[in-house]
């Protein structure tokens, strides 16, 4: 009970600067964590490469959209954030910020990981260590396999610096000499077509079979081979570079009349946008920098100096080449629940949770299907952000059309680095007779929402899947998510009515019980954190646990605030970026932030309200974002079954407030610590809590 008086107010504004981390830098530093893993030795070998190739992946990813967005706002003269830092200020920190990060990296790939693999007989080999005969064998590759699908281009007058694409391997070489046509020697540009493997494996001289495994990068074959492309030339130096651009499409949709022809022609130039960062070789001589730099309009602070690939991320393809199971973490066979072939009677006993990837994604495949095939479903409406490819579940809603069924289904066009493949999707449900909405004019539709309308009897009965993740089966098998399978008809109403919305035209909605952005999820949390603090205030218990992806919006950071001055006790599970500031004295004494990075991806998101003894867990496909909040179609649905919202909270939340192994603790300082086993604790990992709850 609080039954002490709550404490006054802090002095200090809840508007102060001081008080809000940056997101975008908050972002960045998630790759220190994801990094953390690829130097962790009780990892399995090959999982911390690919750990490390994650993190370089989300660094270019980073880069593409928040590192481009910031450049835009420099170029805009936009105002500083609710963290106080101008542009051009966080621009500079971005930069040096990232720069520790890529030192970090390649530190860990050059002196533990490298040398880790080779004496597990898997080298990747560096150019002085080629044999004579592995120097043989890949000029011979050149000249047979890379060569002929290279084109070489000597910049002069009439050969203009040319288009680089997006995150694409070059080499800028220096030439001497005059060619057959009298041209003097400068600078060439050698573009790596993309249909050229980025990691070449060396045969097997030994006869060893799989006791060795030797790979070398191809930027280093590249770069030793390059003066065959200039005979006659002197080759005085040869340097790998990439440009990473901002990769954010912008389609004004107040100034179009068809978003699928608009999204097709951005698309078509997305890979030439504004640069934003330039990889390049540490040897490579400043002359040639500045020549770079002046060509993609950077400043100095964008150039980063690499000693090894400017392109390590590739050297993820190691992992699959490689059958080391020795190496990787163990296998698992995930739940699947009895019944699974009689779907409708299995929901409509009780709601069916599911708890990706330790419960399988084939309930929801199987659910689909046997709608598709059901004589007595009527109508499937159903939201797609992203599937993969070959999905299934489009191969069933195809089936489904086809067997005269009424099959909508609401396609996200503008789901980030998925655009082509969705308008490819949507053509494809068009052409079998799906009717296909784009969603809603300026709004993302990220809900994730199926609606199966059965006859049973004389009456019509909803079957509804909500999910915190995407429809996509491989995804499912490596991010922690959560899916509620229902027939209850009040939720199912309200699904109906959302998609109802979606298809056609309708005022805002009263809902019994999902909330949904743009119009109630934001005033359902902020009501609800209001409600704690009234608890505590009135010296009730009060209580908040929330897990999420991401934390931003300021109406929600100022309420936990209020809510903790109140004496609320919060505890929150944040993965990547967190931009409230716990711990600090008379403002956030009770906030608690966590993040966990382990095997799989974190990226439920549940929120549990203790209400003095009467609780409410809701799960979503919303963080607590400006975008997702206020800019997004989103729903957050609330667990009914007390059972169902007994294992969601203690799988989802309580879990992970008890890892202390692959958990971090946010400070106020913005730093984050790992977490560690008190002195006669056990040590606890979440993930593998619930990887051995499988076995058992």
């Amino acid at each position: 009970m609080n039954a002490e008086p709550s404490p006054a107010p802090h002095a200090m504004s809840l508007h102060d600067p001081s008080l809000y981390a940056n997101r975008e830098l908050s972002q960045l530093d998630f790759n220190f964590r994801v990094l953390a893993q690829a130097q962790d030795p009780s990892v399995p070998l090959l999982e911390r490469l690919r750990y490390l190739c994650i993190s370089c992946t989300n660094l270019d990813e980073f880069f593409e959209i928040r590192g481009g967005a910031v450049r835009h706002a420099v170029e805009l003269n936009l105002p500083a954030g609710m963290d106080g830092l101008e542009p051009a200020a966080l621009l500079e920190r971005i930069h040096e910020r990232a720069a520790e990060l890529v030192d970090a990296q390649y530190r860990c790939f050059d002196k533990e990981l490298r040398p880790a693999l080779a004496d597990q007989g898997i080298r990747l080999l560096q150019r002085e260590q080629w044999t004579p005969e592995q120097t043989e064998w890949l000029r011979a590759h050149f000249r047979d396999e890379i060569m002929p699908v290279l084109s070489p281009l000597g910049l002069d007058p009439a050969h203009p610096f040319p288009k680089i694409l997006n995150k694409s391997l070059n080499v800028v070489v220096q030439l001497e000499g005059r060619d057959a046509f009298g041209r003097e020697g400068h600078l060439a540009i050698v573009r790596a077509p993309r249909s050229l493997p980025r990691i070449i494996r060396l045969p097997d001289a030994d006869g060893d079979g799989d006791a060795f495994h030797d790979f070398v990068f191809l930027s280093t074959v590249l770069s030793a081979f390059v003066h065959e492309l200039f005979p006659g030339m002197q080759v005085n130096g040869a340097h790998q570079f990439r440009v990473t651009r901002n990769s954010e499409l912008i389609v004004d949709e107040d100034d179009m009349d068809n978003l699928a022809l608009a999204l097709r022609d951005e698309l078509l130039g997305r890979g030439y946008l504004r640069a934003v960062r330039l990889e390049i070789d540490e040897r490579c001589p400043q002359a040639v920098v500045d020549t770079l730099l002046a060509n993609f309009d950077l400043s100095e602070s964008a150039v980063y100096k690499i000693n090894g690939p400017v392109n390590l991320n590739r050297v993820v393809q190691v992992y699959d080449m490689v059958q080391r199971p020795d190496l990787k973490f163990r296998p698992f066979q995930p739940r699947l629940p009895r019944d699974m072939d009689a779907m409708f009677d299995l929901i409509r006993q009780g709601d069916v949770l599911l708890h990706h990837p330790f419960d399988g994604f084939a309930p929801v495949l199987e659910l689909i299907r046997q709608a598709a095939e059901d004589p007595d479903v009527l109508a499937i409406k159903q939201t797609l952000y992203r599937t993969g490819k070959d999905s299934p579940i489009v191969e069933h809603l195809i089936q489904a059309a086809r067997n005269g069924k009424d099959v909508t289904v609401v396609v996200e066009l503008r789901a980030r680095f998925d655009e082509e493949a969705n308008l490819r999707l949507a053509d494809r449900l068009q052409d079998a007779g799906v009717q296909v909405v784009y969603g809603v004019v300026g709004y993302k539709t990220h809900a994730k929402m199926l609606l199966i309308v059965r006859r049973e009897g004389s009456a019509l009965r909803r079957y509804v899947h909500l999910g915190t993740g995407n429809y996509h089966s491989g995804t499912a098998r490596v991010y922690t998510d959560f899916g509620l399978m229902t027939a209850d008809p009040g939720i199912g109403n309200d699904v109906h009515l959302i998609f109802q919305q979606l298809s056609g035209l309708a005022a805002p909605l009263t809902l019994a019980h999902l909330l949904q952005s743009p119009f109630t999820l934001q005033r359902g949390v902020l009501e609800r954190i209001g409600r704690e603090a009234a608890h505590a205030r009135a010296g009730r218990p009060a209580r908040l646990i929330a897990k999420m992806n991401a934390l931003n919006e300021p109406e929600v950071v100022r309420a936990l605030y209020e809510a903790s001055q109140a004496g609320v006790e919060i505890d929150l599970i944040v993965r990547g970026a967190c931009a409230l500031r716990p711990g600090i004295s008379g403002v956030s004494d009770s906030i608690r932030v966590r993040s966990v990075v382990g095997r799989f991806l974190e990226h439920h998101r549940v929120w549990w309200f203790g209400n003095d003894g009467e609780p409410e867990l809701f799960c979503s496909s919303a963080d607590w974002l400006e975008r997702n909040l206020l800019r997004r179609v989103e729903t957050a649905f609330p667990i009914l079954d007390p059972q169902v919202a007994d294992r969601v909270r203690r799988e989802g939340l309580l879990n992970y407030l008890a890892d202390n192994q692959n958990a971090w603790q946010l400070r106020a300082d913005g730093r984050y610590e790992k977490c560690a086993p008190g002195k006669g604790e056990p040590a606890f990992s979440a993930q593998l809590a619930m990887l051995d709850a499988l076995d058992g």
